[in-house]
């Protein structure tokens, strides 16, 4: 019997489990002896792969006999006839090849033995049933397989890979079948210089076309928006038609304000920050700047008079009465109990002072515009403010010294607000609250605690009386007020007051405003219209509320808080949000972003100071909160401002190139007096401002600036390519060794790639240039002996001049440079008639035949052959 290496002509059963083409020898069980007609002609047949597979047994005993090949059966069989007839012998496989040596002919292996051992061994009847019907169901499974693809060569991009169209499991008992590998779809690079749009970069004819597929709208220098077409919402249609061949520069406003008027805000609190700040450089040698504890909110509001009442203003001082320290001015002997009471109760008196000073003016602006008001409306508006007092005297001249006495004894305890809610019952029950002022029933209301809706007596008579919403027309501050004031007990903190207010506003039939930002309640009495449009959705808070809100709610973070429109009217306005996190976060340590990292992770402890602690994790949004800021001030052209911005980024890698990014945009700018500013004070590597600046050189055509900057900044292979592609040639071709010895020396010392096959080129160039007619010079006079210095200078030229005309065909490689050109046919024939005239047989002799030599150089070269050849015969003869 034979062992055969079966193979099969479908390409579908790569992907099982055993290829048949890879199958060896020593992996196939051994044929039976005693088998039907059947089973023999099916063996004889092209079988499947997964029926040549022998069990885990049989594999392993095979393997222990794998040196049975089949010429060593058909030898051995021959000398011992076996009752089995002849196989056919298969058309094709590994085993039909006569010159392969059988392994059994050189160990003298007996083949009839081993095979009667196989087949009784390994090969049994159930063995051999099971391996039929395995290879009858993945027979089916082809013919399947086969009927269902899509077409021969499918797309893997397309998903018609080799893929069956139905592939569901009848029930979870039956296995879906194993998806077949789909070979992915090869690409192959395209070289630069045989790409179809090579040589045509700076073509604009049709911008649309060319950037179709790779231009995206970016921002530009000083905020500038580059985009095709129109800028339009994704909800609206532009106007007219767009031409998409034509690139447009939009210059975006990122402030809500003039810009004079915004240099002038970012500069004053730019300046007190940086007075707190040290800059200094971390483990990475990058500078990094760290604000120091000692800012805080009260530091902040030095840089505000204390009559002005803008925004900025108010919101640093809201800051101060609810985050900074503050100091209880309590003995030691109390104890620990007792001191989170008071820090509670100063807390709140510090708001309230706070809130009674920022809606002072709307107070008083209501009087003015109300002059004919009674005196009840006068009191409560002045309570509305927590103007107690004024409310007194008012109350005191308008006649009602009973009311007057009961506004002196606010807050009063709870006893004083029951007998208040119950004359305020009396007077609903027994229906006379309709002949009483409506004003001095929301006195009374307030007086007894009530903020919300007073209920009026109702009945079909006249005395019937509707309720009275009692922050109906007030300001989202002042209804804030009457639930600290009035409508929280004494003893209640800022959350609780926080919280009521809160859930006030968000009943759906509430007439309670909402607390919406500063500028827009100043549009809304102004009737004027914000330049940004918001979307209907969008409904930010006021920073103030949402200043209150995070001292209110502990699990409250920065992210929630720092919304750009709760600022300003200009989405992209992170001036404001910027300085809170700094304060927030980096000085006084009580709130940051829910994405700082875990400690544990990045820790900044090389900035950390002598009373600093340091800053552990880090946080993406801080480092993108300062490039958004950076950003702002680089349009409005403060460049030192925008780079001390960036310094705040914590990652080393990400300030360093978020910086050199802005130093490059803003190359231009960079004067003596920017410079200084940001070496000095920023201390920032020269070497960045350098490296900037020749960047703007090379973009206005300046190379020799642009080298010489590089050289500054300590980047030697940028100056070295300028050098060798831009300078050099124009040397060469000036014939001005000086200057090239001048440009490359610079570089002897330092790193650079490819030195001695670029640079030093042109130094042994200028070198031979220069020494080779001094050579001359002296062998011509006939009076002087020859200086053996002199003659073993020539000799070293005359092996290192051939090799220098090698390698400038490498050196200057820009076909397409004129001048690369011509120093190349200059450099290769001055360096030849210079040698050729001290030694005239070096070029011939070196083997060097550069396509740049010109005819006459190739005619010397072939004269020089001929002359050789010629004394030599000489010699010979």
């Amino acid at each position: 019997m034979r062992f055969r290496a079966y193979t099969t002509d479908s390409e579908d059963e790569e992907d099982d489990h055993l290829s048949v083409s890879s199958v060896s020898a020593d992996e196939l069980p051994p044929a039976p002896t005693d088998m039907d007609e059947d089973a023999r002609s099916e063996s004889e047949g092209s079988i499947h792969e997964d029926e040549l597979m022998p069990t885990v047994a049989s594999r392993k005993s095979s393997r222990a006999l794998q040196s049975i090949s089949e010429d060593e059966d058909m030898s051995d069989s021959e000398a011992a006839p076996s009752k089995n007839p002849p196989r056919k012998s298969m058309p094709r496989g590994p085993m039909n090849d006569p010159t392969l040596i059988p392994w059994a002919r050189q160990l003298g292996v007996d083949a009839q033995k081993m095979h009667v051992m196989q087949t009784s061994l390994f090969r049994v009847p159930e063995e051999e049933a099971a391996m039929r019907q395995q290879a009858q169901t993945l027979a089916r499974r082809k013919h399947l397989l086969s009927a269902t693809l899509q077409r021969k060569h499918s797309r893997d991009s397309e998903g018609e890979g080799l893929r069956a169209d139905s592939r569901q499991r009848a029930s979870f008992a039956h296995d879906v079948e194993p998806t077949p590998f789909r070979p992915t779809r090869k690409y192959s690079r395209v070289d630069g210089s045989s790409s179809a749009v090579s040589g045509s970069e700076g073509l604009v004819a049709d911008a649309g076309l060319a950037f179709g597929r790779s231009f995206r709208v970016g921002w530009g220098p000083g905020g500038t928006l580059v985009h095709l077409g129109q800028l339009c919402g994704p909800n609206s249609t532009p106007k007219g038609t767009a031409n998409t061949s034509v690139v447009q520069k939009t210059v975006v406003p990122l402030f809500s304000v003039p810009a004079t008027e915004a240099s002038e805000l970012a500069s004053r609190l730019l300046s007190h920050h940086l007075e707190y700040t040290a800059i200094q450089a971390d483990a990475d040698g990058v500078p990094f700047a760290n604000p120091r504890r000692t800012m805080s909110f009260a530091s902040l509001m030095t840089r505000f008079p204390s009559t002005e009442r803008s925004f900025e203003a108010c919101l640093f001082r809201l800051g101060h009465a609810l985050f900074d320290p503050i100091s209880l001015r309590l003995a030691d002997s109390i104890t620990a109990d007792v001191r989170p009471r008071i820090s509670t109760i100063r807390r709140k008196a510090a708001l309230s002072q706070w809130l009674q000073e920022a809606i002072s003016s709307s107070i008083d602006a209501d009087l003015r515009d109300n002059p004919g008001a009674d005196w009840a409306h006068v009191v409560f508006m002045l309570l509305t403010g927590n103007q107690v007092d004024r409310a007194c005297e008012v109350a005191m001249e308008g006649g009602n010294v009973k009311l007057a006495s009961l506004i002196a004894q606010y807050p009063g305890d709870e006893e004083f607000r029951d007998d208040l809610l119950s004359q305020l019952a009396l007077w609903r029950d027994e229906r006379v609250d309709a002949h009483i002022s409506e004003n001095v029933r929301k006195v009374y209301a307030l007086l007894a605690g009530i903020v919300d809706t007073l209920e009026g007596s109702k009945g079909t008579g006249v005395e019937q009386c509707p309720d009275i919403n009692l922050a109906e027309g007030l300001s989202w501050k002042r209804a804030f007020g009457l639930h600290l004031w009035f409508g929280q007990p004494l003893e209640a903190s800022v959350a609780d007051a926080f919280q009521s207010y809160d859930a006030s506003w968000k009943e759906p039939t509430s007439v309670v405003s909402a607390p919406v930002p500063w500028y827009a309640e100043e549009a809304q009495q102004e009737s004027r219209s914000s330049p940004w449009k918001l979307p209907s959705s969008a409904n930010p808070p006021d920073a103030l509320f949402s200043l209150i809100r995070l001292f209110a709610d502990p699990v409250c973070s920065l992210s929630t808080i720092l919304t750009p429109f709760s600022f300003s009217a200009s989405p992209i306005d992170y001036r404001l949000a910027w300085h809170l996190y700094i304060v927030m976060s980096r000085c006084l340590r009580v709130r940051d972003f829910a994405d700082r990292g875990l400690p544990g992770g990045d820790v900044l402890t090389e900035m950390v100071g002598d009373d600093d602690e340091p800053i552990e994790g880090h946080s993406p949004s801080a480092d993108l909160l300062a490039n958004s800021y950076a950003l702002q001030l680089e349009q409005m052209g403060m460049i030192q401002e925008a780079v001390f911005v960036l310094l705040h980024i914590e990652g080393s890698a990400g300030r360093a190139r978020a910086v050199k990014a802005l130093l490059g945009r803003c190359a231009g700018k960079l004067d003596d007096w920017t410079t200084r500013g940001l070496v000095g004070s920023l201390k920032l590597p020269m070497a960045w401002v350098h490296e900037a600046k020749a960047v703007y050189a090379l973009d206005n055509n300046d190379v020799f600036g642009a080298y010489e900057l590089y050289i500054g900044a300590g980047l030697y292979n940028a100056a070295h390519e300028l050098a060798v592609l831009a300078l050099a040639p124009d040397a060469v071709i000036h014939q001005d060794f000086a200057l090239l010895n001048e440009i490359f020396k610079k570089f002897i010392g330092h790193p650079v790639d490819g030195w001695h096959v670029r640079g030093k080129a042109f130094m042994d160039y200028a070198h031979a240039m220069t020494r080779l007619p001094v050579l001359r010079a002296r062998l011509a006079d006939a009076g002087a002996a020859a200086d053996a210095a002199d003659a073993s200078e020539l000799e070293q030229l005359a092996h290192s001049v051939p090799k220098l005309i090698g390698i400038l065909p490498d050196v200057l490689r820009d076909r397409s440079d004129t001048r690369h050109k011509a120093a190349l046919a200059e450099m290769t024939a001055e360096l030849t008639r210079r040698l050729d005239e001290v030694k005239p047989f070096a070029i011939h002799q070196s083997q060097i035949r550069s396509p740049f030599m010109s005819e006459g150089i190739r005619q010397r070269n072939i004269q020089m052959a001929a002359l050789e050849r010629f004394v030599r015969s000489i010699e010979v003869a």
